[in-house]
């Protein structure tokens, strides 16, 4: 496997810290949340920092290659523009899966894949399809999450390795992960590291996060906190990593701590080098991978054994699906998981949603009465509909359920947001449509 090309240090560039991103010293490069960006319509600021010759890299969060279908190839073909128009050299996704096709359901959110044989040969083959479908090299990310699958039968170093070894595929390590996976299900980051392929590694992510009651939140919205910090410094004591990005997607800081956070990444990718160089020079042993001159990726063939049998992506289906079930529709919770831990993902569900719903329909919270009223209508609302089509869809649903219960009780709140709900709404299925207009019969009668 080729050395990755350098990138440096880097943030993740997001509308709200546009003009802050572009003012910031010694910033390398950036990456950008590919399912935010349009192709033809380029943000102004992404424009100008690729003028500038900052590499500006696409984090896909929708693709979903851990779940039990194959990849949407349209879903593939918008990934692909995106790397295209940024001019990128690789694009990145995770191992997780997102929603499930049988019922039809949406977790809006990374969840954890079992770590056992068939899911494992479910993701190499998704991968593999992704990985002919895409114009540049793929790399994927480890992600956080709050609670275990049981009868897992692979660590998740073997798992990891796996994966590398049967489809070539490159590795985003992000070290919050680590910690979070550390705090919530008892795994030992150094494990990881030690047992990791670390010559895929592709570049290193670092957020901050919160604990609550013993449970680790991978926030990205508070700052790095220094145990995260020195999972950086354990992963740079073992290799030099391409690039590394700071994460941050809510409750933005002053750039000033922008500015502080990343020099505090760049002081422990700095130490370690230097570390490095004293190890060579006393002849202990290399410096770790030079990043060289070529620009690309060559992430090699891969060993993997061929289709998977139908059979093991529908054992796979069921599982996801009880679960998804289980955290999105009120289902009982599967055999053999912590309730406590399922109940608490349900609920960061349902509160994501309405976080999410309140950025891209923020008139919703304004017709609604403010934050409070808008948050306790979502959440019941969230309670008897899960969301079957993505965020867009559930905020149009969410309005449209509360018309049909001939809510909200002010009569110009109601007008108003049966405005609102007209201007957006299109074409919608018939059931839907009969089900609306027999309300607002009844309620003229």
């Amino acid at each position: 496997m080729k050395p990755m090309a350098h990138l440096g240090v880097g943030i993740g560039w997001r509308p709200e810290i546009a003009d802050a991103v572009e003012r910031l010293s010694g910033l390398d490069w950036v990456e950008v949340v590919a399912e935010n960006v349009c192709p033809g319509h380029l943000p102004e600021s992404l424009l100008r920092l690729r003028e500038r010759g900052t590499r500006v890299v696409p984090h896909g969060v929708s693709l979903g290659l851990g779940g039990a279908d194959r990849p949407d190839p349209a879903k593939l073909a918008a990934l692909g523009e995106r790397a295209v128009a940024l001019g990128a050299p690789l694009v990145t996704e995770h191992i997780a899966f997102v929603r499930t096709s049988s019922p039809v359901l949406e977790a809006g959110h990374l969840l954890p894949v079992p770590r056992t044989r068939d899911a494992l040969d479910v993701l190499c083959e998704n991968v593999r399809i992704a990985q002919d479908a895409l114009p540049v090299p793929l790399a994927l990310e480890n992600i956080a999450a709050l609670f275990s699958w049981p009868g897992e039968e692979l660590t998740e170093g073997q798992f990891l390795t796996e994966l590398v070894e049967r489809t070539g595929v490159r590795l985003l390590i992000d070290v919050a992960n680590l910690h979070t996976n550390r705090v919530n299900r008892g795994e030992d980051p150094a494990a990881v590291l030690d047992a990791i392929p670390l010559e895929a590694l592709a570049y290193v992510h670092v957020a901050g996060g919160i604990e609550r009651g013993g449970v680790w939140h991978d926030t990205h919205a508070h700052p790095v906190p220094p145990v995260v910090l020195d999972l950086l410094a354990e992963l740079r004591s073992r290799v030099e990593p391409a690039g590394v990005l700071l994460e941050r997607d809510d409750d933005f800081p002053p750039e000033a701590e922008l500015a502080g956070e990343l020099a505090a990444i760049r002081a422990v990718v700095t130490a370690g080098r230097a570390a490095s160089v004293e190890a060579v020079t006393a002849g202990s042993g290399p410096a770790g991978a030079d990043p060289g001159p070529d620009p690309g990726i060559d992430p090699g063939p891969g060993t993997d054994p061929g289709p998977v049998e139908e059979s093991v992506r529908t054992r796979v289906a069921l599982g996801q699906a009880a679960l998804l079930s289980a955290l999105v529709a009120g289902t009982p919770v599967p055999e053999g998981f912590d309730r406590r831990r399922i109940r608490v993902q349900a609920r960061a569900l349902a509160a994501k949603r309405a976080d999410v719903v309140a950025k891209l329909a923020p008139e919703l919270p304004v017709i609604l009465g403010g934050p409070d009223p808008y948050r306790e209508a979502f959440l019941s609302y969230a309670k008897s509909r899960p969301m079957t089509s993505g965020y867009r869809r559930d905020a149009l649903d969410f309005a449209e359920d509360l018309l049909i219960r001939d809510l909200p009780a002010d009569p110009a709140a109601r007008r108003r947001l049966t405005t609102w709900w007209r201007n957006r709404a299109g074409a919608r299925p018939p059931r839907r449509i009969v089900r609306w207009a027999r309300t607002l019969v009844g309620r003229a009668a």
